[in-house]
């Protein structure tokens, strides 16, 4: 592994004890992740998990006549492929890719190996990680069905653009309105107008493709209490399992130690 890639980038493989991390490492393979690419189609068999490093994947839910709407996303806090702890190993919503980046995969067998191991001092770290991740998750799910019923758009969008903002090493997001609009499940109009707001209160900058965050706590300010909520999940999600030779990363942001 180069500096430049390392499976530790993303927090929950970061987690892992080291006996358990070596023992994965081998099985690590390391995937370019293009904007817009559909990762997975709903009903898919699932062949691997995804461990997001630098990229972020949406999970949508695509209705009968086309239209769509996210219902999660996933970045470095997490992985793509819970539904093969839950009994399934089919794809019950479409992942696209979000964020162009990296991610690390490992085949769903070797997954599974890991995740049901009972042996050893250590035993059912992995699978404590991730079903504390999937509760996590599911947080995230239920806490977005709540916040496109009952919040202003405004509030929707400043609530989006922190949680993307949260996964990114900068404050620039590459992403057009029309995107936003669909992750939203909202028509583009409604998200050039928020935007719009935003922008002449000078919290955001938009230029073709890319916004800007140029003033956090505004933003902050103007969401809903939906990210903090789903932001208080994720931030116990690892608190118990700091290990003494892996210390939390003090680069990484709060919102997703």
């Amino acid at each position: 592994m180069t500096s430049l890639h390392d499976p530790r980038q993303n927090y929950l493989l970061a987690a892992l004890p080291t006996t358990e991390f070596e023992r994965l490492l081998p099985h690590f393979e390391l995937i370019p992740m293009p904007r817009g690419e559909i990762l997975y189609e709903s009903g898919d068999e699932l062949q691997h998990v995804y461990f997001p490093t630098t990229s972020i994947l949406s999970l949508h839910y695509v209705t009968e006549d086309g239209s769509s709407a996210e219902i999660a996303s996933v970045g470095k806090e997490g992985m793509f492929g819970v539904s093969l702890f839950m009994g399934s190993n089919t794809i019950p919503r479409s992942a696209a890719i979000q964020t162009a980046g990296h991610a690390y995969r490992l085949k769903a067998r070797v997954m599974m190996e890991e995740f049901n191991r009972a042996q050893g001092r250590r035993a059912g770290v992995m699978q404590r990680l991730v079903l504390r991740y999937t509760q996590a998750l599911i947080t995230q799910m239920s806490q977005t069905a709540v916040c496109n019923r009952h919040h202003l758009l405004d509030q929707q969008l400043c609530r989006w653009l922190l949680t993307t903002l949260d996964r990114l090493p900068s404050n620039e997001l590459v992403m057009t309105q029309e995107m936003v609009a669909n992750m939203l499940g909202v028509r583009r109009e409604g998200v050039t107008e928020a935007a719009g707001k935003l922008q002449n209160a000078g919290i955001i900058s938009y230029r073709r493709g890319h916004i800007t965050v140029l003033d956090r706590s505004g933003l902050e300010a103007n969401a809903c209490e939906c990210y903090k909520v789903v932001k208080q999940e994720f931030d116990q999600l690892l608190s118990d399992f700091q290990e003494p030779h892996n210390p939390p990363k003090k680069h990484l942001p709060s919102t997703w130690l």
